[in-house]
């Protein structure tokens, strides 16, 4: 475990030994390095790099896993306002949705990976209690599949990985609004000011204030996010960004609505998609986030470069939601829940790492050696209350729900978690790179329940591995192999006691990868094999306790492609088969079933056409196609295709983009929360923004 960390050492050592130099001369000066700079361009729908398979830049034709990049232009092309939108166009990330409930819901090769959403490279608060904002980040990375080398204890579907708009040399202004249906009206700004002649000081923020009402009656979100930056100039080799973001949010959860009666037949008539179950009267979501921290960079020699990401984030709030319970069975009254939660968050993550570059036996090196760690709070308390059935064909609001007066569930946790990593990617012969790593994690969870003043603790220890290998066999095409694992802990205690094993996760991989010579097409094919196992299940014998018995299996295929041609056009294209199911579980009446919302077949893309006769004028038009998705529920949420469409006039200081999303106005269902909730989706919606420069 210590050889990373001794390499660490060493190179440093050698590192910080000044080269000799003859009597009476200066030594060398280095030249200037924007070690901060982003991969590349945040544009185009061909992107050729990504940073998170490796913490540093590496062209996706070398890294020997899926990976994949929406830029900036992508997400803006297509008036992006939310996580899930920004990766519809991502092979392998299912349209999952649980109603608009304010969260970021991702599934990733067929497994939950809401909680594998990092910024930076660093995990955030355990609660996601509020959602990304995509204004405020240059791309998405989603590197798909186990990938606890680099990151710990992540889901083995894949991860997130927001990369957040930086300080830059170049002065750039722009204010834009959009306004849309259902009451939407948005309003960003983007500042960036050079404080030094060199650009190397520079000072950015970005804001955005936006309010929308929804489909479903009664329901509406609120948001004010604001992020500084500030770049500090201590020298040619050494760059130091400074942050914070500041979020607050309010908005009526949105819980989805019976099937029956809608999905599903109902023997008193349909139901309207827009009713809404809950009850304003009870409350809303309100949830503020704040975050502080730094990134450093120093170089050492073009070789060496130490890195150092610090953030603290504090998330607090309260929630109020009313949920669907079972259907009674006049098929008119819908039982229901309803819960107040109280979150209070605090997480101080870190990732200290050194990049080395060197030859060894006639072997090309670039490798990293870190450690990551994290300390923090989590305090969810909350009152299970009670509320009056609703009829769903003459809903009355405003009933009083009844809360007793002590808590339901009320034990605050501290988490600490430290992880030493080393991957390795070697060049060798001709067009061959490997990619090696390997991880060591401890952590401990403290959790005291004020309730049963009962305080347990649960430490969990894991060992990860990965290694892949790429050949290039010819310029731009090159094919892989890859097998990767990941760890999840899992808290909790089985009926004897014993606290449960972490979640583990294992993923075959290969592929094929394409970038052509003009870097203005890329593509790729991947095949895979993931499996998750120790799987919380129901106890056979003991009821109220699990086991970890479960297994899950996730097969499939891949597909992808980007443009970006001369002729005007630009094109992202995706495609996935997934064949996820229940291998083992408990409950035999789902071994064999597929997974819940997972579709087998999903197809996406988005192109856009600058008019050669108008070169102002872009027209962009897209499709998303998603399968019927089976699983253990009494329904199947069918098939659907959705269509988009957009058109913008680029000016010389202002740029205006009109977007109709579902253009056809399509009925269908993204999603179910269970047997008794399903999730429909959005209508045809239109959206005009208008954004300018100064």
């Amino acid at each position: 475990m210590l050889t990373p960390l001794a390499l660490c050492v060493a190179q440093l050592a050698r590192a910080e030994t000044p080269p000799a130099t003859a009597a009476g001369t200066e030594s060398p000066q280095l030249r200037e390095v924007r070690i901060n700079a982003t991969v590349e361009k945040d544009e185009g729908f061909a992107p050729n790099q990504a940073q998170s398979a490796g913490k540093a830049p590496m062209r996706l034709l070398e890294t020997p896993q899926s990976i994949s990049v929406v830029t900036r232009e992508q997400m803006e092309s297509r008036q992006a306002s939310n996580l899930q939108q920004a990766l519809q166009t991502v092979a392998g990330v299912s349209p999952v949705n649980f109603g608009r409930r304010g969260f970021d819901d991702i599934n990733i090769r067929g497994f939950r990976s809401t909680e594998s959403i990092l910024i930076d490279g660093l995990v955030q608060s355990p609660g996601m209690w509020t959602r990304l904002t995509p204004y405020g980040y240059e791309r998405f990375e989603v590197l798909k599949g186990a990938a606890s080398v680099l990151y710990g204890q992540v889901q083995p579907g894949g991860i997130v990985n927001a990369v957040s708009k930086r300080p830059k040399k170049e002065a750039l202004s722009e204010a834009s609004l959009e306004l849309g249906s259902f009451g939407l009206k948005t309003l960003s700004a983007d500042l960036n000011r050079p404080l030094s002649e060199s650009g190397k000081a520079a000072f950015r923020i970005n804001a955005q204030v936006s309010d929308s009402e929804d489909p479903t009656d009664l329901v509406y979100r609120k948001d004010r996010w604001v992020a500084p930056s500030l770049a500090l100039d201590l020298g040619p080799q050494t760059d130091l960004v400074l942050f914070a973001t500041y979020s607050h949010s309010q908005w009526m959860r949105q819980q989805g609505i019976t099937p029956y009666g809608t999905l599903l037949p109902n023997r008193n008539g349909s139901i309207p998609l827009t009713r809404y179950t809950g009850d304003p009267a009870f409350g809303a979501y309100d949830m503020e986030q704040t975050t502080v921290g730094y990134s450093l960079e120093h170089q050492f020699n073009p070789d060496v470069v130490l890195r150092q990401n610090v953030r603290y984030e504090e998330e607090k709030g309260t929630g109020n939601f009313v949920a669907n319970g079972t259907l009674q069975a006049n098929q008119r009254l819908q039982n229901r829940t309803a819960t107040r939660q109280y979150m209070d968050y605090d997480l101080l993550a870190t990732d200290t790492s050194l990049l080395t570059s060197f030859e060894a036996l006639g072997l090309k090196h670039r490798l990293v050696t870190g450690l990551d760690a994290r300390t923090g709070t989590s305090s969810q308390a909350s009152r299970s209350c009670t509320i009056a059935p609703m009829n769903l064909y003459n809903p009355v609001y405003g009933v009083q729900a009844t809360c007793p007066t002590s808590l339901t569930t009320d034990a605050p946790s501290k988490l600490t978690a430290t992880g030493l990593y080393m991957q390795d990617q070697i060049k060798f012969g001709k067009g061959w790179t490997a990619l090696l790593g390997l991880r060591h994690d401890r952590s401990t969870t403290d959790t005291d329940n004020r309730l049963t003043n009962t305080r347990t603790m649960q430490k969990d220890r894991a060992n990860t591995f990965s290694g892949g290998l790429v050949y290039e066999f010819v310029p731009g095409w090159s094919t892989y192999a890859s097998y990767g694992e990941s760890f999840l802990p899992v808290s909790g205690l089985a009926f004897n006691g014993t606290a449960f094993v972490p979640e583990t996760g294992q993923q075959w991989e290969a592929g094929l990868k394409y970038e052509a010579a003009n870097r203005q097409v890329t593509g790729a094919l991947a095949i895979y094999d993931l499996r998750r196992q120790n799987v919380t299940t129901a106890d056979p014998v003991n009821t109220n306790f699990s086991v970890q018995t479960g297994e899950q299996r996730a097969r499939g295929l891949e597909l992808e492609l980007g443009a970006d041609l001369r002729n005007g056009w630009k094109l992202t294209a995706a495609y996935a088969y997934t064949d996820a199911e229940v291998t083992r579980d408990n409950n035999t009446a789902i071994v064999g079933k597929p997974i819940n919302l997972t579709p087998k077949h999903t197809l996406a893309t988005w192109a856009t056409y600058r008019l050669q006769e108008l070169k102002r004028v872009t027209v962009g038009l897209g499709g998303r196609y998603v399968s019927e998705q089976v699983g253990a529920l009494p329904f199947t949420l069918p098939s659907y295709f959705v269509a988009d469409t957009s058109l913008s006039y680029q000016g010389d200081r202002f740029r205006v983009t009109a977007g109709i999303k579902n253009l056809f106005n399509k009925v269908y269902y993204a999603g179910a929360i269970n047997a008794n909730v399903v999730s429909p989706a959005e209508p045809r919606s239109f959206a005009l923004s208008t954004t300018f420069y100064f």
